[in-house]
């Protein structure tokens, strides 16, 4: 590849409507958006759905994330002390401390954006302190 061969980022207008969701299993679903695909250098964001009552297991990531909640009402954990959330709500939380969030309904969903600071975020699950590439899990069908 020559320098000429090489093309600057443009920038991009993303239209979650047109994008297949992630299935991430127990009734969460994620459409990436801002990713290395797409030319980002420094972050990555995406939003996530849930079904009524479903949650994603206790986390950490290795760089900060920020989640303002969409749609719904969520309970989110971070490091051991719940919050209850309504829609805009948003949270910020520094690398390497435990979180999750879960659908606070029964009935209704719930969505989520998320930031993640890094186009390198890794996700360490607490209770197997497994580590994946947070992109890994785009990858389980979203189509970008």
């Amino acid at each position: 590849m020559t320098m000429s061969d090489m093309k600057e980022p443009v920038g991009a207008v993303l239209r979650p409507s047109e994008i297949t969701p992630a299935e991430r299993g127990g009734g969460a679903r994620t459409i990436p958006l801002v990713t290395k695909k797409i030319g980002s250098t420094s972050m990555l964001n995406g939003i996530t759905s849930f079904e009524p009552g479903a949650a994603i297991p206790l986390h950490s990531h290795n760089c900060e994330e920020s989640v303002m909640i969409l749609e719904g009402r969520a309970v989110a954990e971070i490091d051991g002390v719940e919050h209850e959330l309504g829609p805009h709500d948003t949270t910020w939380i520094p690398s390497d401390v435990p979180h999750r969030f879960r659908n606070a309904s029964d009935t209704e969903p719930m969505r989520i954006f998320w930031t993640y600071a890094s186009v390198d975020a890794t996700r360490t699950l607490i209770a197997t302190g497994e580590t994946r590439a947070v992109s890994a899990e785009h990858a389980k069908g979203a189509g970008q």
